[in-house]
């Protein structure tokens, strides 16, 4: 399986090289946001398209990797309580397992007898 990953992303990889190769002339073009409402008029220096692609890919790189870390550490305090009721439930597994045996509700004597 890991070998398979390591496939995928080398492949991935090579595609997104291969589209900015084969475009660079486009993600080389600068644009500039703006924003006009009532009273703001805000104009963004030029920026060109490698850098807001740059941006995204990296906000979301670390968006996903916080959310991975808060899942992994979630799973980590579940793994801990199921480890605790193991626990408790072993000790009384083995309480139950050396429990002395009684012969007070034994019933002695023929099963024929007594099914009947």
């Amino acid at each position: 399986m890991r070998y398979l990953k390591f496939i995928l992303s080398m492949i991935v990889i090579l595609f997104v090289i291969i589209i900015i190769i084969e475009n660079n002339g486009a993600f080389s073009t600068k644009v500039q946001f703006g924003l006009d409402m009532l009273m703001i008029h805000y104009k963004t220096p030029e920026i060109s398209i490698y850098s807001i692609v740059a941006v995204a890919f990296l906000s979301g790189v670390l968006i996903t990797g916080i959310y991975g870390m808060v899942e992994l550490f979630q799973f980590k305090k579940q793994i801990k309580n199921l480890y605790k009721v193991l626990r408790d439930k072993d000790k009384e597994l083995n309480s139950l397992r050396n429990l002395p045996i009684t012969s007070d509700n034994v019933v002695s004597g023929n099963i024929d007898s007594i099914i009947k």
